[in-house]
């Protein structure tokens, strides 16, 4: 009996605190105490946009397209494609249309990005994926922020396209970069995105190829006391995955190196409090919502009969559960999405991440 009001009640109050009052903690908080950014729209340093690449001829022209369209002085941009080992016509088609080709064996995103960021002599490395567009500002908005030598990386803002299926990933990323922009405003943010973001090549840091930059960047930047933050106004937009199940798989493979980096990445070390208390909040607990809600569940069941609370809140999981069956769909997604946390941790445990990756296809976002 203790045992099970112990598990019901601390799984009832981390999963409220991750999802609920966490974001509104550091909204309110945000509100009352902003660590400004001294941005510099004069700021122009020399940008090595870099695209890498596995088998992307579908996208790559159009890719470099729209990065040749932006708003920023040519003599200062250089367009890098790194391709990993690709076996279609990408390199080809890259080539001709003007950018920097790197060759790589394949081993995976993140050493492609670490052997172009050697090859280029730039101020500045700005990374995007080949299914992504970015508005024509989006670059002078983004390292405007690196003016100010306390910032060491900073991710724009991702814009998801109305999907054509039923995926409901757009509405859970509206409230994911509310959340974002608080934690930016206070400090430094917890995760970027892969879409659009940037850094002074100087801090850049080479990682287990593992890991992936959107987790691990931000928090090593923190380590080294500065600062990682979000640029609302530099917009990239992708297309979402057209349905809930595709939306899963491809959590399935993000959380798989989330889960690496949370358990083997050291994230927390050398931080300070406020910065440890957002890491636990929005990546720890977001990451472990499935066994947090399997706990739930359990001891929901295990104390049925002995108080109405414990009745409400296992009727509550099973309409939930309903819900997703019939295939209402925030419900579904909800509970896809926070069942892929648990399938991506017992595939860590089995056969570990690779480093390698592929292409999505069919409108899947990278």
């Amino acid at each position: 009996m203790t045992a099970a009001l112990v598990l019901f009640w601390s799984s009832l109050a981390a999963l409220a605190w991750t999802h609920a009052l966490y974001p509104l903690t550091v909204a309110v908080g945000a509100r009352l105490h902003t660590r400004r950014v001294a941005a510099d729209d004069a700021y122009l340093p020399s940008v090595a946009v870099i695209v890498t690449a596995f088998n992307e001829e579908d996208a790559i022209e159009r890719r470099l397209e729209n990065l040749r369209a932006l708003d920023y002085p040519p003599e200062l941009l250089e367009l890098v494609v790194t391709s990993d080992a690709s076996t279609d016509r990408t390199e080809e088609l890259a080539e001709v249309a003007g950018a920097r080709v790197i060759r790589n064996p394949r081993g995976g995103k993140v050493a492609a990005q670490d052997a172009a960021v050697r090859a280029t002599d730039a101020d500045v490395v700005a990374f995007s994926d080949a299914n992504a567009t970015w508005a024509p500002d989006a670059l002078r908005k983004l390292v405007r922020n690196l003016a100010d030598p306390q910032v060491a990386y900073v991710c724009g803002r991702l814009r998801l396209e109305t999907p054509d299926g039923s995926n409901k990933e757009g509405v859970y990323w509206r409230y994911e970069l509310v959340t974002r922009d608080g934690e930016s405003r206070l400090g430094s943010v917890t995760a970027g995105n892969g879409s659009i973001y940037a850094l002074r090549r100087s801090d850049y840091a080479e990682v287990d190829p593992r890991f992936g930059h959107d987790l691990s960047l931000p928090y090593l930047m923190v380590q080294r006391g500065r600062r990682a933050v979000y640029e609302p106004a530099a917009l990239a937009y992708e297309r979402p995955t057209p349905t809930n199940e595709s939306e899963y798989r491809r959590k399935v493979r993000m959380f798989e190196h989330a889960w690496l980096i949370v358990l083997r990445g050291r994230m927390l070390r050398g931080q300070g409090l406020g910065y440890v208390l957002a890491l636990v909040s929005h990546r720890h607990l977001r990451y472990a919502s499935g066994l947090l809600h399997l706990t739930l569940l359990g001891s929901s069941i295990a104390l049925l009969g002995h108080s109405w609370i414990y009745a409400v809140v296992l009727g509550l999981q099973l309409g939930l559960l309903a819900a997703a069956l019939v295939g209402v769909g925030i419900a579904r997604y909800y509970v896809l999405i926070t069942w892929a946390t648990v399938v991506s941790l017992w595939n860590y445990l089995r056969r570990g991440v690779p480093a390698t990756w592929a292409p999505q296809r069919e409108g899947e976002l990278a």
